[in-house]
């Protein structure tokens, strides 16, 4: 699986953002999220842009203004963010898994990445911004992140 620079760096805002709902520090402006992660502003300007469309942040206009979330960081999954910037968690050329069909010796391939997809789903959904933020993951997602052979490339 490939995590886009575009969803990398929306789920890095909105870590920024669920830090100021538990600390009711007020809208966050598009500078402030890009100078404490280091992301480039007119880039996270087209990002947070997706957010607000998929209802995930909310903006407020003015010299105070900013962006802040819709939601409590508990109520918004890492998955609700990823589908906001770049669509379905997991596609093949296009359709989503259990659109695939093949004949021959590929043909129980469509069972294999709708498991795929289960597997992203069981993790991202499954996690919120409050997971993330305060590292306490739910336990089967630190079971999958303690396992050695996780963090070994192949």
């Amino acid at each position: 699986m490939d995590i886009s620079a575009r969803t990398e760096y929306a789920v890095r805002a909105m870590l920024i953002l669920a830090e100021a709902a538990t600390t009711a520090a007020g809208p966050v402006s598009v500078e402030t999220l890009a100078f404490r992660q280091t992301l480039p502003r007119k880039f996270l300007e087209a990002i947070v842009a997706d957010l607000r469309t998929a209802g995930l942040v909310r903006s407020t206009r003015g010299a105070r203004g900013g962006y802040t979330l819709t939601r409590e960081p508990r109520d918004i999954s890492l998955g609700d963010v990823f589908r906001a910037v770049d669509g379905p968690l997991a596609e093949v050329r296009g359709l989503r898994p259990h659109e695939t069909a093949y004949d021959g010796v590929a043909q129980n391939l469509p069972t294999i990445w709708v498991a795929v997809r289960a597997s992203l789903r069981t993790v991202l959904d499954e996690t919120s911004l409050a997971d993330a933020l305060s590292g306490d993951l739910p336990p089967h997602v630190r079971a999958l992140a303690e396992d050695p052979d996780a963090w070994t490339s192949r």
